[in-house]
């Protein structure tokens, strides 16, 4: 997504051009008992990396300095020590631990605990639960490490000129480059239902339904994973926060409507997949009732062979076989046979064989 023009927020006089600050990757101080933590500083001297536990301590006590701390699979240990050295409250950390919650707007005692979900689709629909954490001075982002936040376009190459925009916007950022991520899974999805309408019309098989079912879930979880976030950007775009700049709000904005259009696309897909179904269904009985004409055409060209003989029988059978039957035979086997082939060209002529 392009980002929009706004008016920047007032910060500290810039230092002038700057190398890219690239993120660094550390095990905090030599402490095992922390995960890989990337981070980044901000103050009146310009952006530096976080590189371990005692850089983020000295961060922190630099009352003008923000900070954005980085988290990937992270361990109880490290997560109670960040959530205490930012100052947050323990039912955040809590929530953090446990990696098992929905998509959630909350704010605890001065901070904003916002709870997304990135999407990837290969044939299977994958989720990564992402804990975003904002306060006043720092922004926390915790994650497996599937997803890489400095992989964002925005991010990769100098993160310390978002982060000079404030915590918020760091915040933006992450969420935008989230929504923004739904909509390649939702053109995969599309597609393979365009697929599978082709092989339903064609030749729908076991596995065409199997595949209908398989999506119909996908899209089940799908919206589980996204629509609540509509209310997440619902509460930061329409209620005065203290920790989110007034000139900041329309960025959150956009990525509203870019859910709304996720959202409705969504709903496009369920549908479709919905006619899908019904389609296959209608399918396959036309097929069958195909397959039950066809049979009742053989039965009538049958039927009728059948009847001649039972009122004739079969009884001279051998003596016609050797040739000396009577010629009344002949022409009644005649008749039959060609009383059978026209019934049979008839039913070809109305498609029922």
């Amino acid at each position: 997504m392009t980002e929009p023009a706004a008016t920047r927020a007032p910060t500290a006089p810039d230092p002038g051009p700057r190398p890219a600050l690239e993120p660094v990757r550390t095990s905090a101080d030599g402490d095992p008992a922390w995960p890989q933590v990337r981070g980044v500083a901000w103050s009146s001297g310009g952006a530096h990396p976080i590189a371990g536990r005692e850089a983020l301590v000295r961060a922190l006590e630099d009352e003008e300095c923000q900070v954005w701390v980085d988290l990937a699979a992270p361990s109880d240990v490290s997560v109670d020590d960040v959530t205490r050295l930012l100052d947050l409250h323990p039912l955040i950390a809590e929530d953090i631990a446990e990696r098992n919650q929905r998509a959630k707007f909350e704010e605890v005692e001065g901070a904003i605990h916002v709870v997304l979900f990135a999407i990837e689709y290969g044939g299977e629909l994958m989720t990564t639960e992402i804990d975003l954490v904002l306060t006043k001075r720092s922004m926390l982002s915790v994650h497996e490490p599937g997803w890489d936040p400095f992989a964002i376009p925005q991010l990769r190459g100098d993160p310390g000129s978002v982060l000079r925009r404030g915590p918020d916007f760091v915040l933006y950022t992450l969420t935008d480059a989230i929504v923004d991520g739904y909509f390649p899974v939702l053109d995969k999805l599309e597609d393979d239902i365009d697929g599978l309408q082709d092989d339903v019309i064609q030749r729908p098989t076991s596995w065409t339904l199997e595949r209908l079912f398989t999506l119909k879930r996908e899209l089940i979880a799908l919206r589980r994973a996204t629509s609540p976030a509509r209310e997440i950007f619902n509460q930061l775009t329409n209620r005065d926060l203290e920790l989110v700049a007034p000139e900041h709000v329309v960025y959150f904005r956009d990525v509203y409507d870019h859910l709304i259009r996720v959202t409705d696309e969504l709903d496009n897909d369920r549908e479709l997949v919905a006619g899908t179904l019904e389609v296959y269904l209608s399918t396959v009985n036309n097929n069958l009732s195909t397959i039950m004409k066809r049979l009742t055409g053989v039965t009538v060209i049958l039927a009728g062979i059948g009847a001649v003989a039972g009122i004739f029988g079969m009884s001279e059978a051998g003596t016609a076989l050797r040739g000396g039957e009577a010629s009344g035979f002949w022409m009644i086997t005649a008749i039959v046979v060609i009383g059978a082939a026209l019934t049979a060209l008839v039913l070809k002529r109305i498609d029922w064989i």
